[in-house]
C-alpha cells in the first residue's frame, strides 16, 4: 500500500523535519519523499492532518501464548497492538509453559513474522518463574529474548536478583522488575488506605512496592549493572527511581495508563476491572505521577496488557484475577489524563526511550529510510466500544469511556494497517 500522510507534524527528536509539518510519502514500506506538498496521484490512502512519530514501543504486554489461547493470542494481541498504535510489543513469559528457554523464546519470534508487528519475548529470570534458580538467559538471549522477567511474579529473593543483575552485563542485558514485596499485603484486594477501609477490601501498602524499589535499588548499585522498574504506582517509589538515577545508576521505570487515569477511590463501585497489580493507589499518589511524567522523570508509558476471561472479572471482587487490557486505549488515556504534553514528550515516551533503554534499532522518519511509523491526533475523540475491542478478552475499564487523543495507523514491516 502507497500512503500519503499529508500536511503532518512530524515527532522525531532525530529527524532533520522534527515539528515540522510536512507530506510524507511511503512507497512499499519505505519514506520516499517528504516535502511541502506531494502529489496523491497513483496513491492508495491519504490521511490528513495527523502526528507521525516513530513507531511506538510496548515493554509489558501479556500475550498469553502459549497455554492461556483462551485469554488471548500472539495473531489477537498483535492486532490490538497495531490498533493501538504499536510496532514492536515486548511479550510477558507468564505463559504455559514458561519462556524459560532458547526454544521458547524462538517460538515467539517465529510466530512474530507472519504479524503486522514485532513481537519480542521477555525471557524468564528465574526457572518456571518460581523465583529460586535462574533460567537460561544468555541462550534466551541468542534466541532473541528482549529482556528479561519473572513478569507478574516479581522476583523476591535479593540473592537471584543480584545474581541475575550479575550474569545480565555479559550481553548488556536489562532486568525488569514489578515493584512488590509480596511478604506484605499478601491477600490485599487494593491499596491500603481510606478508601479500603470504607470499602471493607484488605489492602496492599504502598510501602510494599517502596521497599522493594529500594532494595533492587540497593542490588542494581552493588552490581552495576541495568534495571527497569515497571508499574511504579506510588510517588515515595517515583522518587526513590529519580534519586537513583541521579546518583549515576542505570535505572529507568515506567508507568501505566490506568495509574495515571484511575485512583483508588475509582473502586467505590467495585469494578472488577480495576483491579490490577499493583494496586490503583492515592489520588494524591496519581497527580503526582502525572507531574512525573510532565516533569520526565517516566522514561516509558507501558500498557501492562493482562487479559482475563469472562469469568476472570464477573465475579465477587475478591476472586476477580488482577488485570486489564491497555494496548488499544494506552495512548488516549495518557493523553486524556496529562493533557498537554508535547510531540517530543509523547514520541519519547510511547516510543524513543524504550528503544534507547532496550537496544531496539531506531527509525526515523527522513527520506530512504523504512517506515516504520505510528500515524495518530492529539485532539480527536476516541471511544473504545465493545464491539471494536480487537483482543480476545473485554476486560476493560475505558469501554464507552471518550478520551482524548486517537491513533490512525502504523506503517512497519512493509504493510500498513489503519483503524476505522
Amino acid at each position: 500500500m502507497n500512503i500519503l500522510l499529508q500536511q503532518v507534524t512530524i515527532a522525531d527528536p532525530h529527524s532533520p523535519y522534527h515539528g515540522m509539518v510536512k507530506d510524507v510519502l511511503v512507497i512499499d514500506g519505505v519514506i520516499a519523499q517528504i516535502s511541502d506538498a506531494i502529489s496523491s496521484h497513483g496513491v492508495d490512502t491519504v490521511l490528513p492532518g495527523l502526528t507521525v512519530s516513530p513507531g511506538w514501543v510496548d515493554i509489558f504486554s501479556h500475550f498469553c501464548d502459549p497455554g492461556f489461547e483462551y485469554r488471548e493470542t500472539l495473531e489477537t494481541g498483535a492486532a490490538a497492538a497495531a490498533a493501538g498504535g504499536y510496532t514492536q510489543v515486548f511479550a510477558l513469559p507468564n505463559t504455559s509453559p514458561a519462556i524459560q528457554n532458547k526454544p521458547q523464546a524462538e517460538y515467539v519470534v517465529h510466530k512474530s513474522t507472519a504479524l503486522p508487528l514485532t513481537i519480542h519475548p521477555l525471557g524468564a529470570v528465574t526457572k518456571g518463574l518460581e523465583g529460586k534458580d535462574l533460567a537460561e538467559m544468555y541462550d534466551m538471549y541468542a534466541g532473541g529474548a528482549i529482556a528479561f522477567t519473572d513478569g507478574i511474579f516479581p522476583v523476591q529473593s535479593a540473592g537471584v536478583l543480584v545474581k541475575a543483575l550479575q550474569y545480565v552485563k555479559a550481553f548488556n542485558g536489562v532486568i525488569i522488575q514489578l515493584p512488590q514485596d509480596k511478604s506484605m499485603g499478601q491477600h490485599g484486594l487494593m491499596n491500603e488506605g481510606v478508601v479500603s477501609t470504607q470499602l471493607g477490601l484488605p489492602g496492599i501498602p504502598a510501602i510494599a512496592e517502596e521497599l522493594i524499589i529500594q532494595r533492587d535499588i540497593e542490588l542494581l548499585a552493588y552490581a552495576g549493572s541495568r534495571l527497569h522498574i515497571t508499574g511504579v504506582s506510588t510517588a515515595k517509589g517515583l522518587q526513590l527511581i529519580k534519586n537513583a538515577k541521579e546518583a549515576g545508576l542505570d535505572i529507568t521505570c515506567s508507568v501505566t495508563p490506568y495509574h495515571l487515569f484511575f485512583c483508588d477511590e475509582d473502586l467505590q463501585t467495585y469494578d472488577t476491572n480495576l483491579k490490577v497489580n499493583p494496586p490503583l493507589r492515592t489520588r494524591q499518589d496519581m497527580l503526582l505521577l502525572r507531574e512525573g511524567v510532565k516533569n520526565g522523570w517516566v522514561d516509558c508509558i507501558a500498557s501492562h496488557h493482562i487479559p482475563q476471561n469472562w469469568d476472570g472479572k464477573t465475579c465477587e471482587f475478591e476472586y476477580a484475577k488482577n488485570g486489564m487490557l491497555g494496548l488499544q486505549t494506552a495512548f488516549a488515556a495518557v493523553n486524556t489524563a496529562v493533557p498537554g504534553l508535547t510531540n517530543t514528550a509523547l514520541a519519547n515516551m510511547f516510543s524513543l526511550n524504550a528503544r534507547r533503554i532496550f537496544n531496539l534499532p531506531l527509525p526515523t522518519v527522513q527520506e530512504g529510510a523504512a517506515a516504520e511509523l505510528t500515524f495518530f491526533n492529539t485532539q480527536e475523540t476516541f471511544v473504545l466500544q465493545n464491539e471494536n475491542i480487537l483482543s480476545k478478552s473485554h476486560n476493560s475499564a475505558f469501554t464507552n469511556v471518550p478520551l482524548q487523543g486517537k491513533v490512525h495507523g502504523i506503517t512497519a514491516k512493509g504493510a500498513t494497517v489503519l483503524n476505522k
